[in-house]
């Protein structure tokens, strides 16, 4: 039984938080990482919103915007793994903040970093298997002739998701492996793809072009608020290292694994990431046909105009299958949250979602239930033409609020915070002080319109959709939640299956 430094088994550190070792413990520390680095996906991420981020500041912010929000990026995580490190639980970020909120308002703290957590996790599984579906149609488009349409993507996308949903159902050690070997294809996918594009084509664009070209095509006359709309490109990419947070209780030495994978996850990421947006940029043909692909999808485009329609398709399967991947594993760490969140009794049916596979020690419930709200989310882009920047702005704005609480209440705790094993020392302070502030500062920002003029058609409906949740949190907590919420004394916790009390009482 692996012991953390503290002398404690992680079973035994589980029990002392609260909760009773229920899922099975088999991942090493470098799966614990794989899964935070295959969510991240910089072949997913980068080149979904790559066409985004062409008509939003365009070469010169999509690789100086990756450089600057890659750095702070890495601030954010690097808080979160110091509080990961004492509170190595699937609940992960809700329960830090209970864990580390004022005594009297701490269950409040911790109902809304939890659906914060919830709705940034449904909306990156629908953004990443939406992306998947959108470069399946431009390969299925240039192999076949399925047409790129709205109706096209919207029936692979539901069928990616089905796909992903029962191989968490019933591939479970499958999934484990294929984790693994994503980081693998990642790695070896960035250096075919740009190597290819470097070596392949005729011309190349100069390096003025990839690192001082500026476009405008969204309707805005301000070029700053149109360069600060491009950091959604990178910064949507950095999302779902929370993962490794959640998959603490699957994982051996979690006090210092799960830290582990968030840091080196985002590290990786930021460096491989920069390789393919410079690669891909550098590989432009022509402007005017990367921006307007019939396909739908400009690195596509990039790809055909640079090495032509055969080694262009192949391009894409490693692009698609790095999605694939991606999609499978936020599949998965969403539904540990939802199992998590539920197994407090937090989502409506909890008792439905937080129930456990007895075959397979899996939450079976909570992936289907991680299934539909990303089909959900999704939808809306049959009628709207920015739905995919409203989803990639959803996850972004839902997953950074429940990234930052844990560390602004870590800052508030300062020398009483009760470090773990793996913690930042005296720099805790200044580094979170600065995550806290450059969080603030994008959750305003990718609410705001992204074409103009704004129409019915193009509006950004990411505030509506993060409203419609905290309302429904809002008034859940007024009416009910806040009576019986993490109190482990209330008769409606004491049925549950999967906890038991604290080894210490908590905190009330």
């Amino acid at each position: 039984m692996p012991l953390e430094p503290d002398g404690l088994s992680d079973e035994e550190r589980l029990a002392q938080l609260g909760y009773t070792q229920v899922l099975a413990r088999r991942m090493s520390g470098f799966s614990n990482f794989a899964v935070s680095f295959t969510i991240i996906s910089v072949l997913s991420g980068c080149l979904t919103l790559y066409g985004f981020g062409l008509t939003t500041g365009g070469p010169a912010m999509l690789t100086w915007g990756w450089v600057l929000v890659g750095a702070m990026t890495l601030l954010v995580g690097l808080t979160m793994a110091e509080v990961c490190s004492s509170y190595p639980t699937s609940a992960g970020l809700y329960f830090w903040a209970k864990e580390m909120a004022p005594a009297r308002s701490a269950a409040a703290w911790a109902w809304f970093t939890g659906w914060f957590n919830v709705l940034g996790q449904v909306a990156v599984t629908a953004g990443v298997d939406f992306g998947a579906a959108t470069f399946l149609n431009a390969y299925a488009d240039l192999q076949w002739g399925y047409e790129s349409t709205p109706q096209h993507t919207m029936i692979l996308f539901a069928g990616i998701l089905l796909l992903h949903g029962a191989l968490n159902t019933f591939g479970v050690r499958a999934v484990a492996f294929l984790n693994s070997v994503s980081v693998w294809w990642h790695v070896v996918g960035v250096a075919v793809i740009v190597g290819v594009l470097a070596i392949v084509p005729a011309k190349h664009q100069s390096a003025s072009f990839v690192f001082g070209h500026f476009a405008n095509g969204t309707g805005f006359q301000s070029g700053f608020y149109v360069g600060l709309l491009s950091l959604l490109v990178a910064q949507y990419t950095f999302t779902g290292y929370d993962a490794s947070a959640h998959m603490t209780e699957e994982t051996n030495n979690a006090a210092v694994a799960g830290p582990r994978g968030i840091v080196r996850s985002i590290a990786l990421s930021w460096v491989a990431g920069f390789i393919l947006i410079v690669g891909l940029t550098f590989a432009i043909q022509d402007w005017d046909s990367t921006v307007g692909t019939a396909t739908g999808v400009p690195p596509a485009q990039v790809f055909i105009d640079a090495i032509g329609i055969g080694g262009a398709k192949l391009l894409l399967l490693i692009v698609i299958g790095a999605q694939f991947f991606c999609g499978m594993a936020s599949v998965t760490a969403n539904s540990r949250m939802i199992y998590a969140f539920s197994r407090d009794g937090a989502l409506p049916f909890s008792r439905v979602w937080h129930t456990i596979n007895p075959k397979t020690r899996t939450p079976t419930n909570a992936v289907w239930l991680a299934v539909a709200g990303a089909l959900a989310l999704g939808l809306p882009d049959l009628i709207n033409t920015t739905a995919y920047a409203a989803v990639t702005s959803i996850a972004t704005i839902g997953l950074y609020i429940a990234y930052i609480i844990p560390t602004f209440l870590r800052v508030r705790q300062g020398d009483r915070f009760q470090r773990g094993p793996w913690h930042l020392g005296r720099w805790s302070r200044p580094i979170g002080i600065v995550a806290v502030v450059w969080v603030a500062v994008i959750t305003v920002l990718f609410m705001l319109p992204q074409v103009s003029p704004v129409t019915a058609k193009n509006f950004n409906y990411a505030p509506v959709a993060v409203a419609v949740v905290v309302g429904f949190a809002t008034l859940w907590w007024l009416l009910s939640a806040r009576r019986w919420f993490l109190k482990r004394d209330h008769p409606r916790n004491a049925s549950y299956t999967g906890v038991q009390p604290a080894a210490e009482p908590f905190r009330s």
